[in-house]
C-alpha cells in the first residue's frame, strides 16, 4: 500500500507495531495462563492423590465419595463434576472392595503401570473418555519399597480449554477495539504533531522570489521542527542576499555594458549623417573599435566569473615559474607606470615554482599591478615582491595611492564594486579585474589578502600552494 501522506505512514506504523507488540504479549499470555492451569491441576490432583495413597495403607478400608469429594473441593476449590478415582492393584486391576464407578474406567498405561512399580507417579492426558481431555495421575501406594496399590486420580479438563477460550475471545474483542482507539489516536497526535510542518508549507509556499525577506514562524520551543523552521529560515536568508547579488550584479552589467554600445551607436550615427573625409572616417572606426575592444574585455570578464562560480573554469595546470611570470608582468606594465609618472619596481624574489595555470596566473597578477598603478598617484611607486614557505608561495603588490577603506576591503572583490573615490579617480574602468582575480586564486587553491591604510597604500597578497620548494633569493 502506498501512503502519501506522512500522517499516514506515521499512523501506519504505528498501528502495525502495536498490533505485533499486542500479539506478542497477548501469546506469551495465552501461554503463560495454560502453564499456570496445568501446573494449578497437576498440583491439585497430586495433592488429592497423595492424600488418598495415606489413607489406602488399610487395604480393608473403603473411602466414601462424601470424603473423596471433601478432599477435591479442598484442593481444587471446587468440586469438578467430571472427577475419577480408582484404586487399583498392583498389577492394575480395579479392587472389588471398591465400588464400582458409573463412568468409564480410565485406561493404565504401561508408561505409568512401570513407573508405578518403581515408586514414580505419572501425570497423563488422556482423550476419549469425555468431550474434553482428562488429566490424570497414578500414585503408587508404598509399603516399605513394595507396592501394595495403585491410586488414580483424575479431572476433566473441561474448566481448563473454557478459561483458554474465554481468554482468547477476550483478547479477540479487546484488540481489535484497543487498536481502533490507538490508531485514531495516532493520528490525532501526528496530525497535531505535524502542524508546524503544515504551516511552514503555506509559509514557504507563499514566499516567492520578490519576498524573500519574509521568514517562517519558528515556535521557538527548540524540537526538531523548530531547528528545521531555523534552517529553512537560514537557507532563505542565504537565496535573499543571491538574489540581491544577482540583481546587483544584472544592474552593473547592464550599466556597463550600456555605456560603450551608446558611445558605439552614437559615433556610427554621426559619422553617417553627412560625408566625411578618409581620416575622420579613420578615427571613428579607431574610436568604436576601443569601445568594441572595451564591451569585448567586459564580457570575457563576465564569461570568466560565471564559469568560475559553477565550478567549469578550465585550468590548464603546468608548473609556472613565479619569479620569471612577476618578471614577466613587471616588464609589461613599466610602460604604462611610466606613463602615468609612478615608480614600478620589482622587489626582493625568490625561485619559486607552482602547479597551475600560466595564463590565468599572468591575468591575476596584471590585474593587481594595473589596478595599483591606476589608483596611485604621480610620484608614488608600486612593488612587486615574492616570497615562499614550504606550504605557501606569496605574490605581494604593495603601492602607495589612495588606499581602502575598512570597511570596504571586503567589499572591493565584488563584481563591479569600487569605492566612491576610485570612481572618482578612475573612469574607465569595468570594476571586474579585483573579482577576477580572486576567481583565479581559489581555482588554484589559493587566496588573496589585502592590508590598507586610506591615504597611504594597500597591499594585495596572492597566496598559492607551492609545488617546489624555494631554492634561493634575488634582490633587485
Amino acid at each position: 500500500m502506498h501512503l502519501q501522506s506522512i500522517r499516514a505512514r506515521l499512523t501506519f506504523w504505528y498501528t502495525s507495531l502495536l498490533t505485533v507488540t499486542l500479539l506478542v504479549l497477548g501469546g506469551a499470555a495465552y501461554g503463560l495462563l495454560s502453564y499456570s492451569l496445568s501446573h494449578e491441576v497437576d498440583a491439585a490432583l497430586n495433592g488429592v492423590a497423595t492424600t488418598l495413597a495415606e489413607r489406602s495403607h488399610d487395604n480393608s478400608v473403603s473411602i466414601p465419595p462424601a470424603e473423596i469429594e471433601e478432599m477435591f473441593r479442598r484442593f481444587f476449590g471446587f468440586s469438578p463434576w467430571d472427577r475419577y478415582y480408582e484404586r487399583l492393584d498392583p498389577f492394575g486391576h480395579r479392587d472389588p472392595r471398591e465400588p464400582k464407578s458409573p463412568q468409564q474406567r480410565p485406561p493404565l498405561s504401561k508408561e505409568a503401570l512401570n513407573n508405578a512399580s518403581q515408586g514414580i507417579p505419572t501425570f497423563e492426558t488422556v482423550e476419549g473418555l469425555e468431550p474434553y481431555p482428562v488429566r490424570l495421575v497414578t500414585m503408587p501406594v508404598m509399603e516399605g519399597h513394595r507396592v501394595i496399590n495403585l491410586i488414580q486420580v483424575g479431572m476433566s479438563l473441561q474448566s481448563v480449554s473454557e478459561t483458554r477460550v474465554r481468554f482468547l475471545l477476550i483478547m479477540g474483542g479487546v484488540l481489535p477495539l484497543g487498536l481502533l482507539l490507538a490508531g485514531v489516536g495516532g493520528w490525532l497526535l501526528a496530525r497535531r504533531a505535524l502542524e508546524p510542518v503544515a504551516r511552514m508549507t503555506e509559509a514557504a509556499q507563499r514566499i516567492g522570489a520578490e519576498h524573500l525577506a519574509d521568514r517562517l514562524e519558528e515556535t521557538g520551543a527548540g524540537d526538531e521542527l523548530d531547528h528545521l523552521a531555523k534552517t529553512l529560515n537560514e537557507m532563505l536568508g542565504r537565496l535573499d542576499a543571491a538574489f540581491s547579488q544577482i540583481r546587483q550584479f544584472s544592474a552593473s552589467a547592464s550599466h556597463e555594458l550600456q555605456t560603450p554600445l551608446t558611445i558605439l551607436k552614437g559615433e556610427l550615427e554621426v559619422a553617417l549623417r553627412s560625408p566625411r573625409s578618409l581620416q575622420e572616417y579613420r578615427d571613428v572606426l579607431n574610436s568604436s573599435l576601443e569601445e568594441v575592444d572595451r564591451i569585448a574585455q567586459l564580457v570575457e570578464g563576465l564569461l570568466l566569473l560565471s564559469r568560475a562560480e559553477a565550478g567549469v573554469l578550465k585550468m590548464d595546470q603546468q608548473p609556472v615559474d613565479l619569479t620569471q611570470l612577476l618578471e614577466e608582468v613587471h616588464a609589461r606594465l613599466k610602460l604604462l607606470a611610466d606613463s602615468r609618472s609612478v615608480e614600478l619596481r620589482l622587489g626582493p624574489t625568490e625561485l619559486i615554482s607552482i602547479l597551475g595555470d600560466r595564463e590565468r596566473l599572468r591575468r591575476l597578477l596584471m590585474n593587481l599591478t594595473d589596478n595599483a598603478i591606476k589608483y596611485t598617484e604621480q610620484g608614488g611607486s608600486v612593488t612587486l615582491s615574492l616570497q615562499g614557505d614550504e606550504n605557501w608561495a606569496s605574490v605581494l603588490v604593495a603601492d602607495t595611492g589612495i588606499g581602502i577603506p575598512q570597511d570596504e576591503q571586503e567589499k572591493i572583490f565584488q563584481p563591479f564594486y569600487r569605492t566612491d573615490e576610485a570612481r572618482s579617480q578612475v573612469q574607465n574602468g569595468t570594476g571586474l579585474g579585483l573579482c577576477i582575480a580572486r576567481s583565479i586564486a581559489v581555482a588554484h587553491d589559493g587566496a588573496i589578502q589585502v592590508d590598507s591604510t586610506p591615504g597611504l597604500g594597500s597591499t594585495f597578497r596572492v597566496l598559492i600552494p607551492v609545488q617546489k620548494e624555494m631554492s634561493s633569493v634575488r634582490n633587485f
